[in-house]
């Protein structure tokens, strides 16, 4: 389905006569951001994690009145991870000039397409599901990141497996193109500190699981860990195949791979898998931002789990919400701009970010979890012990 339209309050018939007047998204009763995201296909659940938590971050905002007396309303629009997909449907955005901005983006691919689109038409980009470092250019002035970078990740994962763990032989499993390829100079980055190079590496082909040539050359190494740049189902075949024949080193996954989406894949085979995070952890409700997306999950969707991407998705709504109120009633896509620029320390409850002028990221932090033997998760912390 190309366009999944998604209104996060008001009855649909209460609202479509609105969206016709909404030029940049913005009415007397209304603001609307787009979500360009994959909703279908191998990195779906990526898409409709971050798309879950944005609904609940605005539903909350919403039921307090909404920002400045406007109702937040979110468009979803299914890309399937595929660029030119993407490329056409951020045009169309921009065309029809019915959106404030991008929001929830998935994937390094989409996200080299339509960034330099998006920052020509001064459309704001916000919170796009991916480290890439060519994101974290603040000069653009149109894009915010919520998460750590790539190159931090890959950095966290060398220092655990080498310095931690001292392990001497690693290999890489990444995605062929600019995604894996970022994946792929973080972690040769990270050795080279170290004086180390890859033993081997291995690709496969975006929105397929055709990973066993990889497997294969890989397992000849025999490397002491697996480091892997991937989507959840490739990813998940390559660790089933390996266990099946009982190739069986550390395998470590990066934050976009989807944890709770790979654990559920993996089932049995996920005991001791790694996945580095870069947000908090989505259970634990002494943080009180937590507490409070666990509780606005539930008003959208009674059955939703807590999970890492729609604690993101979440997240990235809540900055979304304090940019508009920071730009003030009298709302224009230019004021928007204006004010996530402008924004500096914001603290929504035991979660800080921090901007400046030449600063894009809110938060920096990384650290590696793994997966439990009944499908949960569990911090690794210093010296590989849970």
């Amino acid at each position: 389905m190309l366009l999944r339209k998604v209104i996060t309050t008001a009855a649909l018939a209460a609202v479509l006569p609105t969206l016709g007047l909404a030029e940049q998204g913005v009415t007397e009763t209304d603001v609307t951001f787009a979500q360009v995201a994959a909703l279908d296909g191998p990195a779906a659940a990526l898409g409709q994690g971050m798309q879950l938590g944005l609904q609940a971050a605005f539903a909350e905002a919403n039921a307090a009145g909404g920002v400045h007396g406007r109702t937040l309303i979110l468009d979803s629009m299914d890309d399937s991870y595929e660029p030119d997909r993407s490329v056409t449907l951020v045009k169309k955005v921009i065309a029809d000039n019915q959106h404030i901005g991008l929001i929830g983006a998935v994937g390094t691919p989409t996200a080299s397409a339509t960034q330099p689109i998006a920052t020509e038409a001064g459309l704001p980009f916000i919170g796009p599901f991916t480290g890439a470092g060519f994101l974290r250019d603040a000069s653009h002035g149109n894009i915010l990141n919520v998460r750590a970078t790539y190159a931090a990740e890959t950095e966290a994962w060398i220092a655990h497996l080498v310095d931690e763990q001292n392990m001497k032989s690693i290999a890489l499993l990444y995605q062929d193109d600019g995604f894996g390829r970022v994946g792929l100079s973080g972690v040769t980055a990270a050795l080279e500190k170290r004086g180390m190079t890859l033993v081997a590496e291995g690709t496969y082909t975006r929105n397929t699981t055709a990973v066993k040539k990889a497997l294969l050359t890989i397992r000849k190494a025999k490397p002491d860990a697996v480091v892997m740049v991937g989507a959840y189902k490739p990813v998940a075949e390559f660790i089933k195949l390996s266990r099946k024949l009982k190739f069986n080193p550390t395998f470590v996954n990066i934050s976009f791979v989807g944890s709770d989406a790979l654990a559920k894949e993996l089932g049995d085979a996920g005991e001791g898998v790694i996945i580095s995070q870069v947000v908090p952890f989505p259970w634990d409700q002494s943080i009180p931002v937590v507490a409070q997306y666990q509780a606005a999950l539930k008003t959208v969707n009674a059955d939703a789990a807590p999970g890492f991407v729609t604690l993101e998705g979440y997240l990235t709504g809540r900055l979304a919400i304090r940019a508009l109120e920071d730009a003030g009633a009298d709302l224009t896509r230019e004021s928007y701009l204006a004010a996530m620029v402008g924004l500096r320390d914001v603290d929504f409850g035991g979660v800080s970010m921090t901007f400046g002028p030449d600063d894009n990221q809110g938060m920096d932090d990384v650290f590696l979890t793994h997966i439990t033997k009944d499908g949960g998760f569990e911090p690794v912390v210093s010296g590989g012990e849970s």
